[in-house]
């Protein structure tokens, strides 16, 4: 999300905000909103629906929906493929961050590589930014835990061999295919919602703190795009367009200028692309390309990529007070727990600008903007 806020305008209140961010966006393994109770009808609608239903019970405005990949809604999605168990584990998570690597980060651009696609994305120099990464929550793991038996038993039935159980697999026309894409679907647009309850939240926090209303604000989406995701695409295969499943596992889509999928206002820059770095760093915008679309079937990485396992980064982090070691930065962090910022410290990860410069020399993304955070919300 893009603001109408500086740097200057947030830096004296940025504890405040974030306080305020850790009282309304519930975060941490379990979390849960107490004012949001879903009947099991309302979840089935939200599984179907995405950010749709989001906005339809006022989390937003239909102007979201423009800037939501796929609007906010998966297609071929079917809540009856969704387990009891799954939905039980959802039912009280929607509008929740979750743990581990999932966070609301407040920055602000702090450098401008291409000034027409950041003003075409509403982006300036000094402008106050917000990033948000979680997903489907419990309901997403607990699909996921379903299908692994179902997909073991397909895949022996179907004869294929496999390196490794978690690679089990049925083919996309089999029922167990077709089963696990409507289920996935479903999970996405439980994800597409929760990002959308949020940002809403995300905006009533900023109300709040600067006692302002949003049209002085401006908290508006500039993207929002999925990740650990399989769609089905039609792409150029050795000469011939064909429909094909594109798995995006640790990836995101990039697709080009052009491409009629894309919102009518980015569509002569290309796809917005979101690479997180981590909270002590950096966190990227950049554009989809031609190139990405000829070699990668539109698709480029979606993070920093993790250097250490959670229990290397809790045994380097001992003795050490993570939250003052950003402070001295000008990051504020607040954490669900002391384990989650010690699982998540800086040298945990990849340093997100060679991984960016990767993607930009190959032409698979190019640079827009860099974002710096000073206030980061952490599972």
């Amino acid at each position: 999300m893009r603001s109408g806020l500086s740097r200057d305008d947030i830096q004296k209140k940025i504890h405040q905000l974030v306080d305020t961010l850790f009282r309304n966006i519930p975060s941490g393994v379990g979390s849960h909103r107490k004012d949001l109770k879903l009947s099991y009808q309302e979840l089935d609608r939200v599984l179907e629906e995405g950010a749709q239903w989001a906005i339809k019970q006022g989390y937003g405005s239909a102007e979201d929906r423009e800037h939501l990949e796929a609007c906010g809604c998966i297609d071929g999605a079917d809540q009856k493929m969704v387990s009891d168990r799954a939905k039980e584990r959802g039912r009280a998570q929607l509008g929740t961050l979750g743990s581990g690597n999932h966070f609301v980060e407040i920055g602000y651009v702090e450098e401008v590589y291409d000034v027409k696609a950041a003003q075409k994305l509403g982006l300036e120099k000094d402008g106050v930014t917000v990033l948000v990464h979680t997903g489907s929550r419990g309901l997403g793991h607990q699909v996921c835990d379903d299908f692994i038996r179902v997909m073991l038993e397909a895949s022996r039935r179907h004869g294929i061999e496999l390196p490794d159980k978690q690679l089990c697999c049925a083919p996309l026309d089999s029922p167990e295919g077709k089963q696990y894409l409507a289920a996935m679907a479903s999970a996405a647009n439980f994800a597409f919602a929760n990002r959308q309850l949020i940002s809403h939240w995300t905006r009533e926090s900023f109300e709040q703190v600067f006692k302002v209303g949003p049209k002085f604000l401006q908290l508006e989406v500039v993207y929002d795009v999925c990740h650990n995701i399989a769609k089905i695409e039609a792409h150029d295969v050795q000469g011939e367009k064909k429909k094909v499943c594109v798995h995006r596992k640790g990836a995101t889509r990039a697709f080009p200028p052009g491409h009629p999928e894309l919102p009518f206002d980015y569509r002569e820059i290309g796809q917005p692309v979101l690479i997180p770095g981590d909270m002590g760093r950096y966190s990227y915008v950049l554009l989809g390309t031609e190139k990405a679309y000829q070699e990668t079937f539109g698709s480029t990485c979606h993070g920093a990529g993790r250097l250490m396992s959670r229990h290397e980064a809790k045994r380097k982090a001992q003795g050490k007070s993570i939250s003052k070691e950003l402070e001295s930065k000008g990051i504020i962090v607040r954490g669900a727990s002391r384990e989650t910022l010690d699982e998540e410290i800086p040298e945990a990860y990849k340093d997100v600008s060679d991984v960016v410069q990767v993607v930009h020399g190959a032409g698979i993304s190019k640079k827009v903007v860099r974002l710096k955070p000073i206030g980061v919300l952490k599972g």
